[in-house]
């Protein structure tokens, strides 16, 4: 009766180890989610940051704008700064450390199975039936079993794999542009980034005090 008892007791931990095993593998494909959404990000970032940055750089050496165009110019790059970092870096990183809203194992089911059909209905009914487990009063040992017969079927497959981070390589045509244009730029003409430099320290010193340098203004 013992050793019965310690069998069953020895397959259970079995069950559960392979159950954990399983949410390992999921909760795997939500970090390189999340970390496929921030190399993204980096790459939105560098192409709207940087092409704004550079037709500023542009119109303002090639014009003369006043202090209220210059400034409109300048906190509406600011805001958009802040907002792109935020939108596609910063929130990105939290959701990789399981920092605020990220998607649930049965919303990442869902993604994987939209990569791996074939295994997307036992992957969502084996997460139901270790649900139906928790709440389950009889059957439980039938559950279990039905479980790890399903998870037994998923062994093979890397739910990582769902997320393939080359696919990023199509956005570097738009990232790459601006930021080689800022590098020629200081190394052949850094003359039209200084330009820009000492317009915008005119222009923020005349919105702190327009009485002092009017002439400037």
């Amino acid at each position: 009766m013992a050793f019965l008892l310690l069998f069953r007791f020895d397959m259970l931990m079995k069950m559960e180890s392979n159950y954990i095993l399983l949410i390992r593998k999921i909760d795997e494909f939500i970090r390189k989610y999340y970390k496929n959404q921030l190399i993204r990000g980096l790459l939105y970032t560098l192409a709207a940051l940087g092409t704004y940055f550079i037709l500023i750089v542009l119109l303002e050496y090639f014009s003369w704008f006043n202090t209220g165009t210059r400034s409109v110019l300048f906190y509406t790059f600011l805001i958009s700064a802040l907002y792109i970092t935020g939108r596609y870096i910063v929130i990105p990183i939290l959701h990789i450390s399981r920092l605020g809203k990220i998607i649930n194992h049965v919303q990442a089911a869902n993604i994987i199975g939209i990569h791996f059909k074939e295994v997307k209905d036992v992957l969502l009914n084996t997460l139901q039936l270790h649900q139906i487990e928790q709440n389950a009063d009889e059957s439980w040992d039938l559950i279990q079993a039905g479980i790890d017969q399903k998870i037994k079927q998923l062994q093979p497959v890397h739910f990582a794999d769902a997320v393939d981070l080359k696919k990023n390589k199509k956005y570097l045509p738009y990232a790459l542009p601006p930021v080689i244009f800022l590098l020629v730029a200081l190394l052949i003409a850094p003359s039209i980034l200084l330009h820009l430099q000492n317009e915008s320290l005119i222009t923020t010193k005349c919105s702190k005090d327009r009485l002092h340098l009017p002439s400037k203004c």
